[in-house]
């Protein structure tokens, strides 16, 4: 089946959006004080496609290993469903996921760009990287996106999966 064809069909399925917070949503560095961490950098055009998503009824859900209140002040704020934080293994949170939103992997797209991500890579419907993702990530995701972390890749995301899913009947905004 032609790779376009195959992501098109894969994004048909999609009802939920997962996503790494550093290295995907933020270009991956972090700034800290003698307090511990006090700056990330998100992109507006990834607020703005978490909130298309929702006009089209695919939520964003978070799944970091980190725990921040930065990410999670940036989640309330962008309407981001839940922020799943401290998974060491990452894809130990799969199943109570889809239980939640009542859903299974097929319907899942995630996003991540490490090594820490390639469980949940493997196992979800759509997996997708950062431009700049590690090489091991690159090989196993269906997609790698032509933006890097931080500057606007969770957004070319929704735009991959929505011009699949809805293509004209997309409600952009």
């Amino acid at each position: 089946m032609e790779k376009n064809l195959k992501i098109k069909q894969k994004c048909k399925n999609i009802k939920l959006l997962l996503t790494d917070v550093d290295g995907v949503l933020t270009d991956g560095g972090r700034y800290y004080s003698k307090e511990g961490e006090v700056l990330k950098k998100f992109h507006v055009v990834d607020g703005m496609g978490v909130n298309i998503l929702l006009r089209n009824n695919i939520k964003t859900v978070i799944l970091t290993k980190e725990k921040s209140a930065i990410t999670r002040r940036w989640a309330k704020e962008m309407n981001v469903s839940k922020v799943y934080e401290g998974f060491v293994r990452k894809e130990l949170a799969l199943t109570q996921i889809c239980k939640k939103y009542n859903i299974s992997l097929k319907n899942i797209a995630f996003i991540g760009d490490d090594i820490n991500d390639l469980e949940v890579l493997k196992k979800v419907g759509f997996s997708v990287v950062p431009n700049d993702a590690v090489s091991k990530a690159k090989q196993i995701a269906d997609y790698t996106c032509k933006t890097k972390s931080g500057n606007g890749c969770f957004r070319e995301l929704t735009d991959v999966i929505l011009l699949s899913k809805f293509s004209s009947k997309t409600k952009w905004y």
